[in-house]
């Protein structure tokens, strides 16, 4: 992509890897560049260094935007424990979190709401979001349940909660699920994540812990949720109208921004000094305290030293950093040969270091071997058919129930007219009577069809005919959910066979776009540019239930698979 006089978003711009982006991205010429940090201060004091480093770019170029794009809109200034600690607050981050992405939930996200504002054409997303995630330490807060549990503790409900709100994986998916929606309607054309391997490229022998066992499970759950994160971006950049997708994934340490001399902060805060003189020692005998503050003196003093700042990753000491970076351990890699790699795959070169782009290459595809036995598979199939007198349509076991609706409303249609011509030239209130009297008279098929959990639905609208277990409306905890138009409309496209005329009327509809297709548009066409020909229709004197379910899921639903 060229990027000149392009919008170009920069999540985490304010960090170490973000900020050499951003000076990469000068020589691009872009039309302007929105940096986002955590806090206010952070993007402020971005934007305040890239104006002075480029004073000729103009004073609207750099635009700060802070918050936390995990959470939404109303919560994104908020601490993590203040949205925790507030049981209103809790519940609506839960119901963001665990409940079906649904326009409200997406528009209310702060993620979505900064891409709708800005609508870039490059997302570039150096926010650490495994650790973000993966530090919320779900080893811990299941710890607080099991005490809990164990003392019939009075807040065991907020505990609960806490624990379902560290879940690693509903807040991954929820956040890549916002995000392609969000650039999806923003029309970015690439995106480009920051990614990491979890242990800074190191095995399970890593010797880096936060006082756990070795290796750490908390900075384990960081490679879990890395890699997860990964699997979900290579499905985004299989998805075809998502952004293209990239990922550079560093394995070492990043650094530095600077080295000084002064405070010593964490986590943003100073470190307050405190003195245990001998004669104030504490006796080893008892239980001992992990926290105290009886014997212990503060001094007024903070710890001060001479420092490595490694953005992120934290503030190190000269040792500390020697022992890190020494060949043999984690070592490290610097911001600006990231923010290279960065600016070479954007502009459609090959690094070598994009991981969607080697899964892609690693991953193993559908073959032609498997695609020549394929007809062979079906032909054998339909052979056993006729030998046992039996129509195989769907156990509705591959899902979704939708399929199993669309296979059987489409074997009825054959049932009963044979082909599409046929379909084509019968009203829809007809088919709707015809296919209504056939189901009614076919004790077996409709036995079959309601045994494995779809409904079916009468051109009255009111009548079900159903067996004990459905599998639309989908069970979520509640077994009885109140009857609208609305929702018999939703729950009859998701998984009811519909005999309704108003859906006959959608099945010519597809049909008649199926037919036109082949005869304006393809059938003088003998090239291989198309594959659904007369031929593969079997000049429409058939209906091939699974053929036609295949078609609506590629084009009506837009599932189509991207890369072969």
């Amino acid at each position: 992509m060229v990027i000149t006089n392009k919008s170009v978003l920069v999540l985490g711009g304010w960090g170490l890897v973000g900020s050499a982006i951003c000076r990469q991205l000068m020589d691009e010429k872009p039309k302007r560049i929105i940096l986002t940090s955590l806090k206010e201060s952070e993007a402020k004091e971005a934007c305040e260094t890239m104006r002075r480093e480029y004073p000729k770019a103009g004073k609207n170029f750099f635009v700060p935007w802070w918050g936390n794009i995990f959470v939404r809109n109303e919560f994104k200034d908020l601490t993590r424990e203040e949205i925790l600690s507030d049981p209103h607050k809790r519940t609506k981050f839960l119901d963001d979190v665990i409940e079906e992405l649904t326009p409200e939930v997406l528009e209310r996200s702060a993620l979505f709401q900064l891409i709708n504002k800005y609508k870039p054409d490059v997302v570039i997303d150096c926010i650490n979001s495994a650790t973000a995630i993966a530090y919320q330490d779900i080893f811990q807060s299941s710890r607080d349940v099991v005490i809990a549990l164990k003392n019939d503790a009075a807040n065991l409900r907020e505990t609960v909660e806490r624990l379902l709100a560290t879940q690693y994986t509903p807040q991954l998916i929820r956040h890549v699920q916002i995000f392609y929606r969000s650039m999806n309607v923003a029309k970015t054309g690439i995106y480009v994540k920051i990614g990491t391997s979890g242990t800074g490229g190191m095995g399970l022998n890593i010797p880096y812990t936060h006082s756990e066992e070795k290796p750490s499970r908390v900075l384990l759950s960081k490679s879990v949720v890395a890699g997860a994160h990964t699997m979900l971006l290579f499905l985004m950049g299989r998805t075809p109208d998502a952004p293209i997708t990239k990922e550079i994934k560093p394995t070492g340490a990043i650094a530095w921004k600077k080295i000084a001399y002064g405070e010593i902060a964490k986590r943003g805060k100073p470190i307050d000094l405190y003195d245990c003189p001998p004669d104030h020692g504490i006796e080893l005998k008892g239980k001992f305290k992990l926290k105290m503050d009886s014997n212990v003196k503060a001094t007024g003093q903070r710890l001060k030293s001479v420092f490595i700042d490694t953005g992120e990753n934290g503030i190190f000491s000269r040792g500390e950093f020697e022992a890190i970076a020494t060949p043999g351990q984690m070592e490290f890699v610097t911001p600006e040969e990231i923010a290279e790699s960065v600016l070479y795959e954007i502009r459609g070169g090959n690094t070598g270091h994009d991981i969607i782009n080697a899964l892609d290459n690693a991953t193993l595809s559908p073959t032609y071997r498997a695609g020549f036995m394929f007809q062979g598979a079906l032909e054998k199939m339909k052979k056993l058919e006729k030998e046992h007198n039996t129509n195989s349509v769907a156990f509705e076991m591959l899902g979704p129930p939708r399929l199993s609706k669309l296979l059987y409303e489409a074997h009825l249609l054959k049932k009963v007219y044979g082909t599409v011509n046929v379909v084509l030239k019968t009203s829809s209130k007809k088919i709707s009577e015809d296919l209504t009297t056939y189901i009614t008279g076919d004790d077996a098929l409709r036995s079959q069809i309601i045994s494995i959990g779809i409904p079916i639905l009468l051109p009255n609208g009111k009548t079900l005919l159903r067996g004990n277990e459905v599998k639309i409306p989908a069970y979520r905890g509640i077994n009885e959910l109140n009857i609208t138009p609305s929702s018999i409309e939703e729950w009859s496209r998701a998984g009811w066979i519909d005999l309704r005329s108003a859906n006959m009327d959608q099945w010519k509809s597809r049909l008649h776009e199926i037919k036109t297709e082949v005869e304006h548009h393809i059938a003088n066409d003998t090239s291989s540019r198309n594959f659904r020909t007369m031929e593969y229709w079997s000049n429409f004197d058939d209906i091939d239930a699974g053929k036609i379910v295949g078609w609506i899921f590629t084009e009506e639903e837009k599932g189509k698979r991207m890369k072969s």
